[in-house]
């Protein structure tokens, strides 16, 4: 018995380091994972919207999750493939929304039940094999999709599908490893409170699970059991293999636990920054979406506004390589500081080569290439001015596609509005990770003044 009071001892110790780690080290690291992830998909979602392999789901806006649910993933015929493709990929956008903006990624809140639900998102589509042949309907018919959407594709959007299928595929590695890495820390702590339970059985009852179901179940209703732990136990703790499996959990969960102690802890500012730089590099897809709709959406008003001479002369010029005449557009919008209206005359056509710039900017920032290996040799000073920058930038950006959009709805003829396509759900989640940007430059702040503080009053704030 004390050998087994000392297992319980040292396996709580071992369970309260480890959870301590995936908080502190594990679990923000997986917040973003997600996030790069959502933004990957929601980039291939919008396309496949913009090319018509899908159409808008009517009820998207309107779903209402309380909880987690993978989407089906059941075989469907020829015929209902567009309706099917329609509803899932809709429904498993606003999955990946309410993951990314609305779960905790804390130890606590994200227990077996929700690490399944998980993990039945991730194992949904299949980025890493996304091919025609693939034995899952869905990989399969996302295959095909995407697939199509490479013909006769522009440059730019060949570019967000590639690092939006890189960033998917590149994901799921690291997201898998902290999920089995939480999955561990949950499965070990169920049997570490299920001993309290064996504790007061006899061996012979401490040894079948149905009589351990029927002890558990005595006042915790409501609390799954599950038998194939209860198995676990009654292994580690009566046969003959038992100190070695239990020698092989602690190993599992000191591996886990000692690895952000092989350097001396402290608070990382500029993970602070680059957290906030990577959450702005997620706008370079939606930007993307944004330049395509924006484009037709020129060519429905300007269709309308020109002559025939004019349209003849617009044909002229692109014969001759000419540089056409710029387009100017007269908007209207809120001051952010005023709060007054403000009307600015928009040249369009500089406009969208400010787009495609800060689009070629911000793209490669989230691929954990060379552009992120620069950001993490970057100091301090750098990494506040880059991010300062960018968040006015991509603030102003995000004011003149407001005004764009409502300027082309307002302008166009009545007959042409069905045509218009609007941006407000993709101006939502610029204007999310702006907010989130400067959260993270609040934070830096923050920190850099409480740092300051401990170090005229002659204290450390480091952890060891």
């Amino acid at each position: 018995m004390a050998e087994g009071n000392d297992y319980i001892k040292i396996l709580g110790d071992a369970l309260k380091g480890r959870a301590d780690w995936l908080e502190r080290n594990e679990l923000p690291k997986l917040k973003e994972e997600f996030r790069s992830y959502h933004t990957g998909f929601a980039s291939l979602y919008n396309i496949y919207l913009k090319k018509g392999l899908i159409n808008e789901d009517p009820y998207k806006q309107e779903a209402k999750i309380g909880e987690l649910e993978v989407p089906n993933s059941s075989s469907f015929s020829e015929m209902e493939k567009l309706d099917q493709l329609t509803q899932r990929l809709a429904n498993y956008d606003n999955q990946l929304d309410f993951l990314v903006n609305f779960y905790q990624f804390s130890v606590e809140f994200l227990n077996l039940d929700r690490i399944k639900r998980i993990l039945g998102l991730v194992k949904y589509i299949d980025w890493a094999h996304l091919t025609p042949d693939s034995l899952s309907p869905m990989t399969k018919a996302v295959a095909d999709l995407t697939n199509q959407i490479k013909i006769g594709t522009e440059s730019l959007t060949m570019s967000v599908i590639s690092e939006s299928l890189s960033n998917l595929s590149k994901a799921y590695s690291p997201i898998m490893a902290t999920l089995k890495f939480l999955a561990d820390y949950h499965r070990e702590t169920y049997k570490l409170n299920l001993r309290s339970i064996t504790a007061g059985m006899s061996q012979a009852d401490a040894s079948n699970v149905s009589q351990i179901r029927k002890k558990f179940s005595q006042g915790r209703s409501g609390t799954p059991f599950y038998p194939d732990l209860a198995e676990e136990i009654i292994k580690e703790d009566y046969s003959k293999e038992g100190p070695a499996l239990k020698e092989e959990v602690l190993k599992k969960l000191k591996l886990a636990e000692e690895k952000p102690k092989q350097l001396k802890a402290q608070v990382n500012f500029k993970g602070i920054l680059i957290e906030g730089i990577l959450g702005l590099g997620s706008t370079a897809g939606t930007l993307s979406e944004i330049v395509l709709k924006m484009d037709e959406n020129q060519a429905i008003l300007e269709s309308r506004k020109q002559g025939f001479l004019q349209k003849l002369k617009k044909i002229w010029q692109q014969m001759l390589n000419k540089e056409q005449e710029a387009v100017y557009y007269d908007v209207e919008y809120i001051d952010p500081v005023k709060s007054i209206p403000v009307r600015e005359k928009i040249n369009f056509s500089a406009f969208r080569n400010d787009l495609d710039r800060k689009i070629r900017t911000l793209m490669p920032i989230t691929s954990r290439g060379t552009a992120f290996s620069k950001l993490e040799s970057m100091q301090e000073e750098q990494l506040i001015g880059f991010l300062d920058r960018n968040i006015r930038e991509v603030q102003s950006l995000h004011k003149i596609l407001t005004a764009l959009d409502e300027f082309f709805k307002a302008e166009v003829e009545k007959d042409d509005r069905d045509r218009i396509k609007g941006i407000k759900p993709e101006l939502a989640t610029i204007k999310n990770a702006i907010l989130r940007a400067n959260s993270k430059r609040h934070e830096f702040s923050a920190q850099k003044e409480e740092e300051e503080q401990f170090r005229r009053l002659g204290v450390s704030n480091e952890t060891t």
